[in-house]
């Protein structure tokens, strides 16, 4: 694919990972798609010929490894995991915040929406967070702690729930609270 076609299917992904990240899958429409991307229809179906399905989930993924990126970045900054983590849930919420309140993580909205009903779409959710969760146990194994298993998922599920609550509230104390327990759960 030359340099435009790789910008026409770049600017549907674009489009894709702001739409259902503030509205989710269904807030993700094909015109809404098509119109916030600027591109014509063709070149929606030329590039994901499996339709929407095939398009939210490669926008999920893209978002996945931008946000796994972030964290390895965030990581090698870091002293120790509660750093990484308290970095993270910096990053989230001054995301979340600077989109007035609309964009928290990139990928629970569609997971809360089409996980029991969309086979495709749970899988991509699940390789996403198995992937966040990955990184955050090597950081723990890495810094000696135990349980790294247990500890990466309950500290995933604080954060995403953290993120819900912010949204929902309009408010960073929920994260500044996850952060804090966090910091106690990991004993730092």
């Amino acid at each position: 694919m030359g340099r435009k076609g790789d910008e026409t299917r770049g600017r549907l992904l674009d489009a894709t990972q702001d739409l259902i990240e503030a509205g989710g899958y269904f807030g993700a429409g094909l015109n809404q798609v098509i119109a916030a991307s600027g591109m014509p229809r063709g070149s929606l179906y030329f590039h994901f010929p499996g339709g929407k399905d095939q398009l939210v989930a490669e926008a999920l993924r893209r978002a996945g490894l931008e946000l796994g990126q972030a964290m390895r970045d965030l990581a090698d900054a870091a002293p120790d995991a509660t750093a990484l983590v308290t970095g993270v849930i910096k990053l989230l919420g001054d995301r979340l915040e600077g989109s007035a309140w609309r964009k928290g993580c990139p990928v629970a909205t569609v997971a809360l929406e089409m996980a029991a009903g969309n086979d495709a779409l749970q899988q991509v959710c699940a390789e996403v967070y198995d992937a966040w969760e990955g990184a955050l146990r090597e950081r723990l194994i890495a810094d000696g702690h135990p349980d790294a298993d247990d500890v990466a998922t309950s500290v995933l599920a604080l954060v995403e729930g953290a993120l819900l609550l912010a949204r929902a509230r309009r408010s960073r104390d929920p994260l500044d609270r996850a952060a804090r327990s966090v910091a106690a759960l990991l004993g730092g």
